[in-house]
């Protein structure tokens, strides 16, 4: 029977917002938000947290939190990752970003199903709503085909929309195939170990993102598409952002234990 866990690649520095997985939210370590999120919605799949700092490590130590010491000098959280499975051993992997405190229990069980199927690599995209977020590279978009597979993921808006002059609105943008990628991903393990002996692609290299990495390869990439709010933590205002949310929820990990799915108490899904 397959073996399916999470990793979680986590890195502690970080360009635009230095050491921000020790951040502080609501007192508590933005590391601490996620893995506790991740416990609440996915509690029947080995967990476990690719740290690449004694500070990570202690951080999730006392929450019974598992780690693996990782390299320092990886590019990629994927490369990260592809050593971690070395010792957790799992032939399907999903990662979940050290940075996503708002992960859903329908989410990973969309990822699981995906990279159940032919794909040696799943993600998930949601809709765009503005045309200001379509338009931030900080926000990536994806292309799919008919058959829900990834074509390009890039920085800039995506599609282009010629016979406008290329300009945006909220309408335009709700009433396409615009879609902004969320950084969760599923793989096989045979996917983890291509991935870590490839060299860096021209595309990932100019665009920064890693997956482009898998489709210069050839290799395909599943997209499933999800409607749950997601709050990705890439700047200091990102972070006060998702303070504001909790306080709206009295503090409290956002709603998500009553999404947990029988389904995810099979076997496949230890």
């Amino acid at each position: 029977m397959l073996r399916t866990a999470i990793i979680v690649p986590c890195r502690l520095e970080s360009k635009r917002f230095p050491r921000k997985l020790l951040h502080r939210i609501n007192g508590k370590p933005l590391l601490c938000w996620v893995a506790e999120r991740i416990r609440l919605v996915a509690p029947n799949l080995d967990l476990w947290f690719a740290v690449d700092d004694a500070a990570l490590r202690d951080c999730l130590t006392p929450g019974g939190f598992r780690t693996v010491m990782t390299r320092v000098d990886h590019a990629t959280g994927t490369d990260r990752i592809a050593e971690a499975n070395r010792t957790v051993g799992a032939d399907q992997v999903i990662n979940v970003q050290a940075d996503e405190p708002m992960v859903s229990a329908r989410q990973i069980r969309l990822l699981a199903d995906l990279i159940g199927g032919r794909a040696d690599m799943a993600t998930l995209a949601v809709r765009f709503e503005t045309a200001e977020d379509f338009r931030n590279p900080n926000q990536v978009k994806v292309v799919c085909d008919g058959n829900g597979r990834a074509r390009y993921f890039s920085r800039a808006p995506i599609p282009y929309p010629r016979d406008r002059g290329g300009e945006l609105d909220d309408a335009w943008v709700a009433e396409n195939p615009c879609y902004r990628h969320l950084g969760v991903y599923a793989y096989k393990s045979r996917l983890l170990e291509d991935f870590a002996r490839l060299p860096s692609g021209r595309l990932e290299e100019i665009e920064r993102l890693e997956q482009l990495r898998v489709i210069e390869s050839g290799r395909e990439i599943a997209v499933g598409l999800t409607d749950e709010p997601t709050i990705g933590v890439d700047t200091p205002e990102d972070a006060r952002k998702f303070e504001e949310y909790l306080r709206g929820q009295g503090g409290r990990q956002p709603p998500g234990a009553d999404q947990i799915l029988p389904a995810m108490r099979d076997s496949t899904m230890r």
